[in-house]
């Protein structure tokens, strides 16, 4: 279908949507459209170690959670109820725009205390979330296991030593205060605190990511993911730089027992994440990837304004 901002522009938006043949071509024209037509750039933040590994897309039974990245290993382990049942690890796009929203609300106010009430609903109106219904039971369940999970990031540095960071997301629980007749949440705790582990590695290894781009991915956990690999790796990159097959369904692979069986749906992932991310530039072949050094995905000025380079 050729460059998707290219033909947007070149043909318009309706024009575009004609030109579509397929679901993800047609996902990929409306998330792009919508990242194009902002007049202005909403700054969000994630740790680092989430460009490298990251949550699971889906419910798992397990209790312990593993990753590996490049050079980088997330281990989550899930919490326990009084009665000592497992909570569960965290999963899917709803536990990704919560700690979205902690983090960036902890690094732009530079304290780990986030207030919530209010300016999470706000916020979760603006991520096209709403607070009712079922979406209100996944955000709680989500926010519940988010709570009660313990992490560990692994990252090896290039002397060959081991760093090790342990802790959680927050030292409290996060929940929802009472819900109103039209099952309406009023307001969610006034705060809460990021645990000061995890508080101090997300000031050290912060990625800017544009907000309105992992709006217009929605709920695709995975492009999720892929955007804020990006987001993290093309910047820095000095030359073009390959990804094998292999390395792509090592960090990207959970759920995927075989290394063909991940090339279709990541693929798909890959061009709704470019979609929403004009400036990057990666190609696809038979061996795998292909990055090249591209324009950060949060313009310079923006990231230095919160001290981020």
């Amino acid at each position: 279908m050729g460059d998707v901002h290219q033909l947007i522009l070149r043909n318009g938006i309706e024009e575009a949507r004609t030109l579509a043949s397929t679901k993800s071509e047609r996902l990929a024209i409306e998330a792009a459209a919508s990242v194009l037509g902002e007049e202005e750039s909403r700054l969000g933040i994630t740790h680092a170690g989430f460009a490298m590994t990251s949550l699971p897309h889906k419910r798992i039974k397990e209790g312990v959670w593993k990753r590996e990245g490049h050079r980088t290993t997330l281990l989550i382990e899930s919490g326990r109820s009084r009665n000592g049942d497992l909570v569960g690890v965290p999963y899917g796009s709803i536990a990704r725009l919560i700690l979205l929203y902690l983090q960036t609300e902890a690094v732009r106010t530079n304290t780990p205390e986030v207030e919530l009430g209010r300016s999470m609903k706000s916020w979760m109106g603006r991520m096209s979330l709403t607070t009712g219904g079922k979406t209100y039971q996944l955000v709680t369940e989500q926010a519940r296991r988010i709570s009660a999970c313990r992490l560990t990031f692994f990252t090896d540095r290039e002397n060959g030593a081991e760093t090790r960071h342990n802790g959680a997301f927050v030292q409290d629980a996060i929940t929802f205060a009472s819900v109103i007749d039209d099952n309406q949440p009023t307001l969610w705790q006034d705060r809460v605190r990021l645990d000061p582990s995890f508080w101090q590695s997300l000031r050290e290894h912060p990625v800017p990511v544009r907000e309105e781009a992992i709006q217009a991915i929605g709920s695709r956990s995975l492009a999720i993911d892929v955007y804020i690999w990006l987001a993290y790796r093309l910047h820095s990159l000095t030359k073009s730089t390959p990804i094998s097959w292999p390395a792509v369904h090592a960090q990207f692979g959970a759920g995927f027992r075989l290394v063909r069986q991940i090339k279709p749906t990541f693929i798909e992932a890959l061009n709704l994440a470019l979609a929403v991310y004009p400036e990057a530039r990666v190609d696809t072949d038979k061996q795998g990837l292909v990055l090249h050094p591209s324009p950060p995905a949060v313009p310079k000025a923006e990231a230095k304004r919160l001290g981020l380079t």
